[in-house]
């Protein structure tokens, strides 16, 4: 019997890299998704075959994280592959590139798949978990936050700790958004490992910006509830500058951000990782979502159209 699962991309609208703190943030799944399918075959172990299109060597430069993801999953699922083997094939509307939520989508898609391929019926919370699972083959100390998004879906305010707090935001209507590709690979484990090594030497001065970016977040959350869309932008803006700061932004993004705003966009930050991947802008309505996506891609990058706070629907 063969398997399929979906797993939605994300973007993260305030506090990447702060939230491993605990400080709280919020992430919006995306309505682009992966499709993971797994078949038999009468080998042992996996092969797998990554249709997905993505950004030049984002497959490549990702491949052992990639694999190491796959029997973190595998383990934790607690899958025998030696009398019979699996082959898992991704594919799906996502785009892969940094930022997005690519990787967690695609483990999402894995458990969900083989949960299926094995009849074990396995809720949301259990597929979240094996996810997070497979999300440390990539990211090493992961926050958690991509996986659930693409798990559950909608508009997510996430807090990390020991008793992880993740919360569905409720908004009157989705906003529309545009996402600009730098068209940068990044390693997202290089950018956690370097904001530990300041903020280490430097608690002073990071304590006080994870102050600021904790306040911001309930900010932005009764923002998102009144649909006050200018102080949401306000925030953005602000949250960019706040990350500029902890030294993960990079000349592309900086670059992307400002050509947003300088285009309407009543905000507009990098998400994800940082040091490359994408960004993203506040576009409320179509028309505007057209003039700053237009505008991004005259200058040669790529961009994804889509909404925040939708249900998750395929």
């Amino acid at each position: 019997m063969s398997g399929e699962g979906i797993g939605f991309g994300k973007a993260i609208l305030f506090n990447e890299h702060f939230v491993v703190y605990g400080v709280p943030a919020i992430v919006s799944a995306i309505g682009k998704y992966t499709i993971a399918k797994v078949n038999p075959n009468n080998k042992t172990g996996w092969t797998l075959t990554d249709n997905r299109k993505a950004t030049p060597d984002y497959k490549e430069d990702k491949i052992d994280q990639q694999k190491d993801s796959i029997k973190l999953i595998l383990k934790k699922m607690n899958i025998d592959l030696s009398k019979e083997g699996l082959d898992i094939a991704l594919d799906g509307t996502l785009y892969c590139a940094s930022g997005i939520g690519a990787s967690a989508a695609s483990c999402v898609a894995i458990a969900r798949a083989l949960s299926e391929h094995f009849n074990l019926n396995l809720s949301d919370e259990e597929i979240n978990e094996i996810a997070f699972e497979g999300e440390k083959g990539y990211h090493g100390t992961p926050s958690g936050i991509d996986n659930t998004a693409s798990t559950f879906g909608g508009l997510i305010w996430f807090e990390k700790g020991e008793n992880k707090i993740m919360e569905t935001i409720s908004i009157p209507a989705p906003i529309e958004i545009v996402m600009g590709n730098t068209g940068k690979v990044a390693n997202t484990s290089a950018a956690v490992e370097g904001v530990r090594n300041r903020k280490e030497e430097n608690p002073e001065k990071y304590n006080e910006i994870f102050d600021r970016a904790e306040n911001i977040a309930y900010l932005a959350r009764n923002a998102l509830k009144n649909e006050d869309h200018k102080e949401l932008g306000k925030l953005m803006n602000e949250n960019h500058k706040l990350l500029q700061q902890i030294e993960v932004s990079s000349r592309e993004l900086d670059f992307l951000v400002k050509l947003a705003r300088d285009n309407g966009a009543i905000g507009a930050k990098l998400t994800g990782g940082g040091l490359g991947g994408n960004i993203i802008a506040l576009t409320p309505g179509k028309n505007l979502q057209e003039e700053v996506a237009n505008a991004i891609e005259k200058e040669g990058f790529q961009t994804l159209k889509t909404v925040i706070g939708a249900s998750r629907e395929r």
